[in-house]
């Protein structure tokens, strides 16, 4: 421990006080201590700093655990039997305190303290710090706690540390400093005395010895040895004024010298002084030249920025005219948007006319093709008529000339195979329209199995990602977690453990949209659309710390993408982001809508997405009106509304997501809009789909593709399907409708199984009607070759009847039968012409109101669209103007900035100029201060001075440097000055130093004598409170101290002649000889006379001495019953008279007669364990 000033010369005027305090009488003292309720009416001050709260001990010398020791404000009892640690805990109080290990006398190093086997030993004491006196309160609080670490090498550490635990500093200056302050002497034997100290003390046969006690007691031989360390100062000054003499002297004869050539140089100063003329004369003529080159630098930057005035007209007046394009284009924007959303008003009601023209236009054309047959039939009737009269009429003209009957029964045959081969021509058109219609039926087929099967695995994935999104939220009831995957508790459980096993130098943070809480739950969706793959992403502090997390999400993610990693240096303070945020009265940016408490979190959506520049806007009028309308807040890039829609400050995107799937606020209500959402959106659809004819169903028009779309994407698929017949492709029946699982909403998901299950089975009877139909086809195929096959052989017997002569006579009846039956024929047909002639005109009326009623819509859709085509045609040239205005604006501008930054270089080359100047100027002044009116040129200057120089060069050297002269001469002149000026300093100084010192001297020799007069005092006091008499002597000159052996007054009575003679012989010590009466009269004492005169003797010391808390190591050692009752009964007075200050005794008796009292306390050690057979401390010790 370092040395430390006299405390008495530090203290405080409170401390001071306190040394001046008359002691208590003994007539006041008679009440000390009687009881507990006596502490009612007595004096309750109680120390406020530098006392002892408490003190523990760990694996400290042979004990493991001792304390915490929680002592009182006043008395203090340590009691235990022997081993139990009283020594320990004053060991340790001395070493945590700053003491050597050789001032516990309980080793000769730090490590013999540490318990065998263990890597340390740790001391924690708490000191009071209260009051006006507290050392530092606004930083240590009320109490300071010292915690001492020995390390088993010996080296030790300290950290002190406030009431509440917090780490203030690990310096031990900073304890030398508090135990300054407090007046904490631990290697003062009167603050702590040790067992071994009081042993030494009690056999200590030297004089010298006790002087040296009471010196080191009262720390006079500190301010000695100060004292001393002064007088060497002085000697060591002294020698060195010695030494600055003789220098001084060779000094003075050198600057004699070089005075004597310094005054022969004055022939010189002449032309020297010419010189400096023209040199001053030179260094002006340089200003004036470099004056005279900015003068027209300076005209022509005048004239410069007045033609930027030009320049600034023409930019501000094309950005007038930007603005106005602006203005104008975003109202033709506006009137277009009106236009189009009007067209796709009637779009929907033009293709439900076009679908009612087109079905009734198949109406009609099935008609007329019916009509048409119907047509041809009648005029085939007719034909054969007519060629049945005439070949009646030949007959007839023919019977007249033969009637053969072989005639009559080929023509039979003939009519016969006629009749056979109409019927076979008719069964052949037949099976030609049902060959096309089996083909057309199978390719339908076909293409709307292909088309069924892919909507069948849209639907499928559909259903399977919303069951999967349903199952995340029904989980994310109790685990919010769920939300962001399947995979994401494991993972966070698996990076947990990874963490406990040390694999992370910092844990990663994530998902990150896990970290982060809403203020507006309304802004989830906006959130989510502008963090979006941010949600799910992890931050790492390192790349170490991301390779090692992307092992572990290999194994969480084995198929699918992962989420992001994002690596950044993990901070404890959120970024300063006011200069780049944005600020708005109204709305709030992403940052300030989020309550995020992990400032990691924060700082990587600020690194990564800007949110601090993001604002969040509710309304879509208002976000198009803050970004798109006049100037936009400042640093803001862009802004999100409550649907997700993004909007920039010349564009606007909408959302694709239309509800939010990681912050939503009810997990209940997010499950019930799931499941009506897999429902309600299909019909909706699906009613669209239905309205469209089979053909546009199968079209590649756009508007169709864009139907089909929505229907993949919205899993409506099954649904169209469902409200569509597959062979007519008509909407169905609202009966077969219900049949298909449109039966209530709130069948949610079990209903969309259902809906796989009868489209899967609709698509097996798909299958199975086209089986079907390429059978029939085959079929049919077939049939038709019999047919022909059969027409073939009956037309060529028919030709061979044909070709055989005609006989002469026929029978005429069969003819005229045909003829009769003929006409019945035609006269059917003609009516059912009539009939099909009065449908197709009802179809043709049906069709032409159909069609008027499409082409009036599609009038009225032209007619909108040509009033947007003038529109786009005015927005296109806007769009030019915009562009044609922002090309001149830029085109000035940069014509404006070429211009500025040519003026800005000309003012660069100005203020080089300038500082040129200056730099001139500058040089200028420091040889010359005043500036001259130069009217030469610096070149004939310069030649004038080289030749004055080369003239006062040969002169010097013919007599030496003139400037090397002079600052010899300067040099020899400062140098005696000052060694001259130290020397006097230094004689002041000692003078000085010598009066100072010998007031300090006769001040000390006064405290001194003053200490010694009040020691006596007290000890003749103490000793009379036994009944002893005894003498104290002080020989300061030989440092010795004598006590001449005290002796008993019987009973407080008068002593015997004979004992008074004795007292009176050893009371008076000669000189010379004190020291050895002393000896032989404190050999004459027994051990507890002993005991207590040295009792009285640190009572004494006690009483001259300052300090917070005194602890003696059993001080009643070798004590009668007697003298430890009255050496107990002296200290708890003055304890009771000195309650600003901590007494703290250790003694293994049990102490049960003491008074029961608060401010006593009595701590008592549990046994020691006498299983071991040697202290462990002490095989430490190298000795």
């Amino acid at each position: 421990m370092s040395k430390r000033k006299s405390s008495n010369s530090g203290l405080t005027p409170d401390k001071r006080s306190r040394l001046s305090q008359p002691e208590p009488s003994e007539e006041d003292e008679t009440g000390y201590f009687s009881s507990g309720d006596g502490m009612s009416s007595s004096q309750s001050v109680t120390g406020e700093v530098g006392i002892i709260e408490s003190i523990s001990l760990k694996n400290f010398m042979c004990h493991s655990l001792l304390g915490p020791f929680a002592f009182g404000p006043n008395v203090n009892f340590v009691v235990g039997n022997n081993g139990s640690g009283k020594s320990a805990v004053l060991t340790a109080l001395i070493v945590a305190l700053g003491g050597k290990a050789l001032t516990t006398n309980r080793g000769s190093s730090l490590k013999g303290f540490v318990k065998e086997g263990e890597s340390s030993a740790d001391v924690s004491i708490t000191l009071r710090n209260r009051g006006r006196d507290a050392y530092k309160p606004e930083v240590f609080g009320q109490s300071i706690t010292v915690d001492l670490r020995i390390s088993s090498e010996g080296i030790r550490t300290y950290k002190l540390r406030r009431k509440t635990g917090q780490l203030v500093s690990s310096k031990k200056e900073e304890l030398i400093s508090i135990l300054d302050h407090f007046n904490i002497q631990v290697d003062n034997p009167v603050s702590i005395l040790t067992q071994e100290m009081s042993k030494h003390f009690l056999h200590s046969k030297g004089e010298g010895d006790k002087y040296k006690f009471f010196m080191k007691a009262t720390q006079l031989d500190q301010m000695k040895e100060d004292y001393s360390y002064i007088m060497k100062t002085k000697t060591m000054t002294q020698n060195t004024v010695e030494k600055h003499r003789e220098t001084l002297q060779e000094l003075k004869r050198k600057y004699h010298e070089k005075e004597e050539r310094y005054k022969n140089l004055a022939s010189l100063d002449e032309m020297q002084q010419k010189l400096d003329e023209l040199k001053n004369q030179m260094a002006w003529a340089l200003v004036a030249e470099v004056e005279q080159e900015m003068k027209p630098m300076r005209e022509r930057i005048a004239a410069e920025e007045k033609s930027t005035v030009k320049y600034d007209q023409k930019v501000e007046e094309w950005e007038g005219k930007v603005q106005e394009a602006n203005r104008t284009f975003r109202e033709l924007q506006d009137q277009l948007e009106g236009v189009t959303v009007r067209m796709q008003e009637l779009q929907p009601q033009c293709a439900e006319l076009k679908n009612r023209a087109q079905a009734r236009n198949r109406d009609l054309k099935t008609a007329e093709a019916g009509l048409h047959r119907k047509k041809t039939n009648l005029r085939d009737l007719e034909k054969d008529k007519d060629q049945l009269n005439k070949r009646i009429r030949e007959l007839k003209h023919s019977i007249s000339q033969t009637n053969s009957a072989d005639t009559r029964a080929r023509v039979e045959r003939m009519n016969h195979i006629q009749a056979e081969l109409e019927d076979l021509s008719f069964k052949d058109s037949t099976l030609a329209q049902q060959i096309d219609q089996f083909k057309q039926a199978c390719a339908t087929a076909r293409e709307k199995l292909t088309r069924m099967s892919h909507e069948w695995q849209d639907l499928q994935r559909a259903m399977e990602s919303k069951q999967r999104n349903l199952a995340a939220m029904e989980s994310s009831r109790d685990n919010r977690l769920c939300r962001f995957g399947e995979q994401m508790p494991a993972l966070l459980r698996a990076i947990d453990e990874a963490h406990r096993r040390g694999q992370f130098r910092q844990k990663p943070v994530g998902p990150l949209g896990f970290c982060i809480r809403l203020r507006d739950p309304e802004l989830g969706l906006a959130v989510e659309c502008c963090l979006k793959a941010l949600m799910l992403a992890f931050c790492c502090d390192n790349h170490a710390d991301e390779r090692e997390l992307q092992k572990i999400m290999s194994r969480h993610f084995q198929h699918g993408r992962r989420p992001q990693i994002i690596v950044s240096q993990f901070t404890n303070t959120v970024y300063d982001v006011r200069n780049g945020a944005v600020s708005h009265p109204e709305y709030p940016t992403v940052l300030q809508a989020l309550d995020i408490e992990n400032p990691v979190v924060a700082n990587c959506l600020i690194d990564m997405r800007g949110i601090e520049a993001i604002l969040l806007i509710k309304n879509a009028k208002d976000a198009r009106r803050v970004m798109q309308c006049g100037d936009r807040p400042r640093n803001c890039r862009e802004a999100f509304t409550r649907e997700g829609d993004q909007v920039f400050y010349n564009r606007y995107y909408s959302s694709e997501q239309n509800r939010a799937q990681y912050l939503s606020r009810d997990v209940e209500e997010e499950i019930s809009i799931c499941a009506e959402k897999q429902l309600s959106p299909n019909v909706e659809i699906a009613a669209h789909w239905v309205q469209c004819s089979p053909s546009e169903r199968s079209g590649k028009n756009s508007t169709v593709l864009n139907f089909k779309h929505s229907l993949r994407a919205s899993g409506a698929v099954r649904c169209a399907c469902a409200l569509v017949d597959p062979e007519t492709g008509h909407p169905r029946a609202a009966q077969a409708i219900e049949m298909n699982g449109f039966h209530s909403a709130d069948q949610r998901f079990p209903h969309s199984k259902t809906q796989l299950d009868d489209f899967q089975k609709e698509m097996q009877q798909v299958t199975e009607d086209e089986r079907q139909n390429q059978t029939l086809l085959r079929k049919a195929y077939e049939d038709r070759k019999k047919t022909q096959e059969c027409s073939r052989k009956l037309q060529a017997e028919l030709t061979e009847l044909q070709n055989v002569e005609e006989p002469q006579s026929e029978d005429l009846r069969p003819l005229e039968e045909e003829l009769e039956e003929l006409s019945s024929r035609i006269s059917v047909c003609r009516e059912e012409f009539e009939a099909v002639r009065n449908q197709v005109l009802t179809h043709k009326k049906e069709y032409d109101e159909a069609e008027q009623q499409y082409r009036q819509q599609r009038e009225a859709i032209n007619s909108i669209a040509e009033e947007a085509e003038p529109i786009k045609e005015q927005l296109s040239s806007s769009d030019q103007e915009l562009a044609r205005s922002k090309h001149h604006k830029q085109h000035y501008e940069e014509k404006r900035k070429t211009h500025v930054d040519m003026i800005e270089t000309l003012k660069r080359n100005l203020n080089v100029k300038d500082q040129q100047l200056q730099d001139s100027i500058a040089k200028a002044s420091e040889i010359c201060t005043e500036r001259l009116d130069v009217r030469r040129t610096a070149k004939s200057l310069d030649s004038e001075i080289t030749r004055l120089k080369h003239k006062i060069d040969t002169q010097q050297d013919q007599q030496g440097h003139r400037d090397t002269i002079v600052k010899q001469y300067h040099e020899a002149k400062e140098n005696f000055n000052k060694i001259a000026r130290q020397v006097k300093g230094l004689e002041a100084f000692i003078r000085q130093l010598t009066e100072i010192m010998n007031i300090r001297h006769n001040v000390y020799a006064e405290m001194r004598m003053y200490l010694s007069v009040r020691c006596k005092y007290y000890f003749d006091s103490m000793l009379s409170q036994r009944g002893y008499i005894g003498k104290m002597t002080f020989d300061h000159k030989n440092e010795t101290l004598s006590i001449s052996s005290p002796d008993f007054l019987s009973n407080g009575k008068h002593l015997s002649p004979q004992r008074k003679a004795c007292l009176s012989i050893h009371s008076i010590v000669q000189p010379g000889e004190g020291g050895k009466a002393a000896l032989s009269d404190m050999r004459s004492l027994s051990g507890g006379e002993r005991s207590f005169s040295t009792v009285c003797f640190v009572l004494s010391l006690w009483a001259i001495a300052e300090a917070p808390f005194r602890a003696l190591d059993e001080f009643d050692v070798y004590m009668d019953m007697v003298n430890r009752r009255i050496s107990m009964d002296m200290m708890l007075k003055i304890a009771a008279s000195q309650r600003y200050r901590q007494f703290i005794f250790l003694t293994p008796q049990s102490m049960s007669s003491l008074p029961d009292n608060n401010l006593i306390r009595i701590l008592r050690l549990k046994d020691p364990d006498r299983t071991q057979s040697a202290l462990p401390f002490g095989q430490r010790n190298p000795e």
